[in-house]
């Protein structure tokens, strides 16, 4: 074994121009592969931190309007959404309906204190919505179930409002602010990108608009879907069970609006899958260029070795150590170089994860432990194909054909 690995390093010594060129192309072809795959992991890690399973699994509906006529109805007719058809939704529908809630928007209001006030939109909303939107709580909590059981009259500010109203974020909880006509606990406060609306409970907003039962929004959350066809089938339920008690075609698309997120969901994975698949292919691909000129300097090898082949036969070299050496040297070659570009592409990779690692396109777009040993395996395969043919044409080298050889 060491007289092989001696042998080999003596071979790469002696044709060191020709060894370096090759290699070039070697650790080019493996660089690009892991700055891709870290680029590409990079972007899946930002997709799955974007992923929220409940608002992957769920579906919204917004009232529209008509476009056929039906049960002496006539066309263009409104359909709002109302807070009553929440239940046949869940009820017809219990297969894949974990749970439904809805929010409504109260007209802009004078929210007030001591100290200062703004005029705010106010939505009623059920605990859902805080992964719906997004909203991240930075002091207190966030309306709850026992919120909406009691009709409680607490209400949620942004940070910047609650600056505003009580001089900091951190001071606005536990306050009072006076809103409506009525006084509200502030029991949390929170930041967004873009939303600065106060949040109430959806069962204290129903009751300050009176007898209306309108609502903006319903939003289903469903359970045990798994295909495409699943959410299909669960949004024509919806849309069915809306047509009964709403009284509209079923086939009147514009009668209510439904955003099936599922299905965004699953085209948004595929489209990831897709790209982790490209990925890799032009990786592979830009590193085929590399391996071929391997091989094409293993040809070159054999025939500039074809003398030396043909006395290690005439001694009684058999065809699979001559065929094991060829085949080694390619490995080398192909391993040796293409770890100079695993460690090139890891540190560029470095340097992209500080500068860009916490943006929202991009997360830790850094080659780990297993990505590495796929790269490997890469490497050894490509080595040992570069290496076959070669090996195999050395082979087949006759004793005597090869001492007359010049």
């Amino acid at each position: 074994m060491w007289e092989l690995i001696n042998e080999i390093a003596q071979t790469l010594k002696h044709n060191k121009l020709r060894t370096s060129l090759t290699g070039f192309a070697v650790a080019w072809g493996i660089f690009m592969l892991i700055v891709l795959l870290g680029m590409s992991r990079g972007v899946m890690n930002s997709f799955n931190a974007n992923v929220d399973p409940e608002r992957s699994n769920s579906m919204s509906l917004w009232g529209g309007m008509t476009s056929k006529p039906y049960k002496g109805y006539k066309e263009w007719r409104w359909i709002r959404l109302k807070g009553s058809d929440m239940a046949p939704i869940k009820q017809y529908n219990s297969e894949h309906v974990a749970g439904v809630s809805a929010n409504a928007s109260l007209d802009s209001a004078k929210v007030s204190t001591a100290k200062d006030y703004l005029t705010d939109g106010v939505s009623g909303v059920y605990p859902a919505a805080k992964s719906r939107y997004r909203i991240k709580m930075s002091h207190g909590r966030f309306v709850n179930d026992r919120d909406l059981e009691l009709t409680r009259k607490v209400m949620v500010l942004h940070a910047d409002n609650a600056s505003l109203l009580f001089g900091s974020p951190d001071a606005a909880v536990g306050k009072r602010v006076d809103a409506m006509g009525l006084s509200w606990l502030v029991v949390g406060v929170y930041t967004h990108d873009w939303e600065k609306g106060c949040y109430v409970p959806f069962t204290t907003a129903m009751n300050l608009n009176g007898f209306t039962d309108y609502v903006d929004e319903i939003v289903v959350q469903a359970k045990g879907l798994e295909t495409s066809e699943d959410g299909k089938n669960l949004e024509d339920g919806i849309r069915a069970t809306m047509a009964r008690t709403r009284e509209f075609d079923v086939e009147d698309r514009g009668a209510v609006h439904i955003w099936n997120r599922f299905e965004g969901y699953l085209q948004e994975k595929s489209a990831m899958n897709i790209l982790n698949l490209a990925v890799w292919l032009i990786g592979i691909f830009t590193l085929l260029s590399g391996i071929v000129g391997v091989s094409n300097i293993m040809f070159v090898s054999v025939r500039e070795r074809t003398h030396e082949i043909g006395i290690r036969r005439a001694i009684g070299a058999k065809p699979r150590i001559i065929l094991t050496q060829i085949v080694m040297e390619s490995v080398a070659v192909t391993t040796l170089f293409g770890y100079v570009g695993v460690f090139l592409g890891m540190v560029v990779m470095q340097v992209i994860d500080s500068l860009f690692g916490n943006t929202d396109f991009l997360k830790n777009p850094t080659v780990d432990l297993y990505m590495a040993l796929e790269v490997t395996l890469v490497l050894i395969v490509a080595g040992a194909f570069a290496g076959l043919f070669p090996a195999i044409k050395a082979t087949k080298v006759k004793p005597v054909e090869a001492l007359r050889d010049e």
